[in-house]
């Protein structure tokens, strides 16, 4: 009796390492990892910070259905807008002096600011990783002349540098694509060096890890040594980089169009742009053709801004705020007796 009651007895999966408690993959995603990992202040953070940026996603995707005319209409069908017209039911925040809806132009310029910033932080990333990888683990004379373009890129000035691309690339005149293609481009050259300085200085000391000693004495080639384990090991550090870049990338873009050196303003919306345009009106009381595109650029860098410091900070150890542990019910003095 007593060999067959425990034969019948259910099995521990954890004990015999299954994987049945095992969370769910969309659970170990990093963000999701991050976001159940904080609390109090740390959470608050992140939240918050997630809420402003998708908001600005979501405005970007539905910019078609949400503004209520086009970044460049002039009239409607009781004929052309009134020009700098206060905020009213028809026009929610006002007209701009050239007649254009300001609600519309700051909803079609998330959809410019998003589209540049995620190609840029992209190029940037794929260069920076790709140019640092080789140059840290090849090293030698190329490694020395990577270290000094890089060096002379990141004394430059960074908006006088996305400028003088800017009008290389461009010609001063560029369509909605060429247009965004090419403010990307110049905030990548900004952008590049600084992910190549991260990844070269993770890839010199990885290289000398027994880890990699072992895998180049096993005989595994360099592009397998690189991307199976000094990739992996070398970007850690990257979310915080590519937050405040993105971060950086939306003002060098309002930089851009304030300054004249943006995406042309019959091709596309630009907060840069307006808030240039709006300089003239704010001697004159009008304040709503430049306070809602600085919002906007406010807001958006605040949202990415606090995303960046919530994952550093859950990602150091020193500043992460760990949870209490939770208070075990105290034991009766029945329930002891009974255990007795």
């Amino acid at each position: 009796m007593t060999s067959a009651s425990t034969e019948e007895t259910p099995t521990d999966p954890v004990a015999h390492g299954e994987t049945a408690g095992r969370e769910p993959r969309w659970k170990r995603l990093p963000l999701v990892w991050h976001l159940r990992r904080s609390v109090g202040l740390q959470r608050g953070m992140l939240v918050a910070g997630l809420v402003l940026s998708a908001l600005f996603v979501l405005m970007a995707l539905l910019a078609p259905l949400i503004a209520p005319y086009s970044f460049n209409q002039l009239s409607g069908p009781d004929g052309s807008f009134p020009r700098q017209a206060p905020p009213s039911a028809e026009f929610w925040w006002g007209t701009t002096v050239g007649g254009y809806d300001v609600f519309s132009r700051v909803i079609w310029g998330a959809q410019t600011a998003v589209l540049t910033v995620i190609l840029a932080v992209i190029l940037s990333i794929f260069l920076g990783i790709a140019l640092g990888l080789i140059s840290g683990y090849l090293g030698g004379w190329l490694d020395r002349v990577l270290v000094t373009l890089a060096d002379a890129i990141y004394a430059f000035p960074s908006l006088l540098l996305a400028i003088v691309v800017s009008i290389v690339i461009s010609g001063g005149e560029s369509g909605f694509l060429s247009g965004i293609l090419a403010a990307a481009i110049s905030i990548t050259v900004v952008f590049v060096p600084q992910y190549f300085r991260v990844i070269r200085a993770e890839t010199v000391r990885l290289k000398a890890e027994p880890f990699v000693e072992s895998a180049r004495v096993l005989g595994a080639s360099t592009p397998r040594i690189l991307s199976r384990h000094v990739l992996r090991n070398a970007t850690r550090s990257l979310p915080l980089i590519i937050t405040l870049n993105a971060s950086e990338a939306i003002l060098t873009l309002a930089g851009l169009g304030f300054l004249g050196f943006g995406i042309n303003p019959t091709a596309a919306a630009e907060w840069g742009y307006d808030l240039n345009r709006a300089i003239a009106d704010v001697s004159s009381g009008i304040w709503w053709t430049g306070i809602f595109p600085g919002a906007a650029i406010v807001l958006l860098v605040l949202g990415i801004t606090l995303v960046g410091e919530s994952v550093n900070d859950l990602s150091d150890p020193r500043l992460r705020i760990r949870r209490r542990p939770r208070r075990q019910p105290r034991r009766t003095a029945t329930a002891m007796k009974g255990a007795a």
